[in-house]
């Protein structure tokens, strides 16, 4: 009940980005705006209740609007600089308690009760939110107002996450992870551990690029390429799993699929250059794998 709840205030604050962009006059694409987020809110709203072939249906009409470019950013209010600054310097370290707490609640609730990790997730930002509102005392309408904001700046790369992961199980139910093991098994000799993890880690380095997230390719690279190749020749399976899922982190850090880690900043900082995050990143995720592959093989054997 509770992720249900979530689900369902993440869809009202997407029906709000919708509500202004019919309200605002110079929007370069008004319609297409806001159906693309009073779709998007209606099924996280009501996707409980609403049958899968309507869901694909409405996905479909995203997926057009998308691909037609008819989500576009339409007037954001100004943040007034001196005003922002005054208010920091006023604030000075409080404004990073609602951080703070935001990690805190969610370990606390994933750690210590049984309503497991998306639930604590919804609960430490409810809690953050109260606690920003404490210190700050903002208004309630800029939770809409930002909220907003923050919509528009991302804009369809909102969706990917939820795509993606679907994406995974999709890939997992059609056997994708059996025919990458046939296909590594014609390469890799049989009992060769270097050769089994460093095929492990890029393959889920380069599955996490191509999927944008680490979770969706770790079932599937696991499955083709993880046990048949590592944990089948005797590695300790949590010091693997965890190597191997890190590995597929580093693919994250290099694609713009990753549209949460890497578009967003992008959006919300205005860079120049949309990649300008995935630059930034590329050395360490490409060390970092390099390292994942060592550590693999002294410590998983």
């Amino acid at each position: 009940m509770l992720l249900e709840l979530f689900y369902i205030l993440t869809g009202f604050l997407m029906i709000i980005t919708a509500y202004y962009t019919i309200k605002d006059k110079n929007h370069p694409s008004k319609i297409g705006t806001a159906l693309f987020w009073g779709i998007l809110g209606f099924i996280f709203i009501f996707g409980k209740i609403l049958p899968y072939a309507i869901i694909g249906a409405l996905l479909l009409v995203l997926g057009i609007l998308t691909i037609t470019k008819q989500i576009k950013v339409g007037t954001i209010p100004n943040i007034d600089i001196k005003f922002s600054e005054a208010h920091g310097k006023k604030l000075g370290n409080k404004i990073f308690l609602p951080s703070l707490a935001l990690a805190l609640i969610a370990f606390i609730i994933a750690k210590y009760t049984n309503l497991g990790g998306q639930v604590a997730i919804g609960v430490s930002a409810l809690g953050a939110l109260l606690i920003t509102l404490g210190i700050t005392k903002s208004p309630l309408k800029n939770i809409a107002v930002d909220s907003d904001r923050m919509l528009q700046q991302v804009g369809a790369s909102s969706i990917l996450p939820q795509l993606l992961a679907a994406l995974g199980t999709v890939f997992t139910a059609a056997g994708v992870g059996e025919v990458i093991s046939q296909g590594f098994s014609t390469i890799i000799p049989k009992g060769n551990i270097l050769l089994g993890i460093t095929a492990y880690c890029i393959a889920m380095a380069a599955f996490s690029i191509i999927m944008g997230n680490a979770f969706a390719a770790f079932a599937v690279i696991t499955a083709g390429v993880g046990i048949p190749f590592v944990f089948a020749q005797g590695a300790n399976p949590a010091v693997a799993a965890a190597l191997g899922l890190s590995s597929g982190y580093c693919g994250t850090l290099l694609t713009p699929m990753a549209a949460n880690y890497n578009l967003v900043p992008a959006a919300l900082l205005e860079t120049k250059n949309k990649n300008s995050i995935i630059i930034a990143q590329a050395p360490v995720a490409i060390i970092l794998l390099i390292s994942n592959i060592a550590l693999m093989y002294f410590l998983a054997f």
